[in-house]
């Protein structure tokens, strides 16, 4: 999963027809579907993401002509284009963190760069970091939604006024949703001190070693060579 996300959201970046982004979007359908991770959840959960493909869309929709802002249908489709690659590249990602427990992706990142070792790098460390970050994206979302209603039922007031005042009317929410991450972090690091993470010469070791079938390998080199036509083609 970690090496078809990777190949999927390089080359995702490489297609500008819309044929080709349809591609990526049905092999995002397929991904969700063979996941069983609850289709509400993912998208639920991407809730702050929703405003970075707004932005992306209005900016690209409107632009500057005869000293006023105008409505650009080329800009417009341009906007859809891009919010679409950004939506999709998030709710991939959510789906490997929503499916894969934080220990197997762990070790999935140790088996990717296992080959380091050679030039002394800390592979296990960089493995629990980027796990870890993974794992932290449907948790600020849903530290995001849970901030925001207490907010809503103080009478905090999200959707009125301009674009600007809706902007800051968020401030209220990423105030107290920083501070809970920060204190997130700090039990974290509390209990991964607690494990001996770090200590040197302790090595991670795995109950029940997972180790790639036939089945997965195929699937693995199916997708990246379809995404990797798509992108040469598109």
């Amino acid at each position: 999963m970690i090496i078809m996300l990777a190949v999927y959201s390089v080359s995702i970046f490489f297609v500008d027809a819309w044929w080709a982004l349809a591609v990526f979007v049905a092999l995002f359908v397929i991904a969700l579907v063979t996941s069983r991770v609850p289709a509400w959840q993912v998208f639920s959960v991407a809730g702050p993401i929703y405003l970075i493909a707004a932005f992306t869309l209005a900016f690209n929709a409107f632009q500057y002509q005869d000293g006023s802002m105008a409505l650009s249908a080329y800009g417009l489709a341009r906007g859809v284009f891009f919010a679409v690659r950004i939506l999709l590249l998030v709710w991939m990602s959510l789906i490997l963190c929503l499916m894969v427990a934080p220990t197997r992706m762990t070790h999935a990142f140790s088996s990717l760069l296992s080959p380091l070792r050679a030039l002394r790098v800390p592979v296990d460390d960089v493995a629990t970091v980027f796990s870890v970050a993974l794992r932290f994206i449907p948790l600020m979302a849903e530290e995001f939604f849970a901030v925001r209603d207490v907010q809503w039922s103080r009478g905090a007031s999200f959707g009125e006024g301009s674009l600007v005042r809706r902007v800051r009317a968020y401030f209220v929410v990423f105030v107290p949703l920083f501070v809970g991450l920060f204190r997130r972090a700090d039990k974290l690091a509390l209990a991964m001190d607690a494990r001996c993470y770090g200590l040197p010469g302790v090595t991670p070791t795995e109950m029940r070693p997972h180790r790639l079938d036939g089945a997965s390998v195929a699937v693995t080199v199916a997708v990246g060579v379809i995404c990797a036509a798509v992108a040469a083609l598109g």
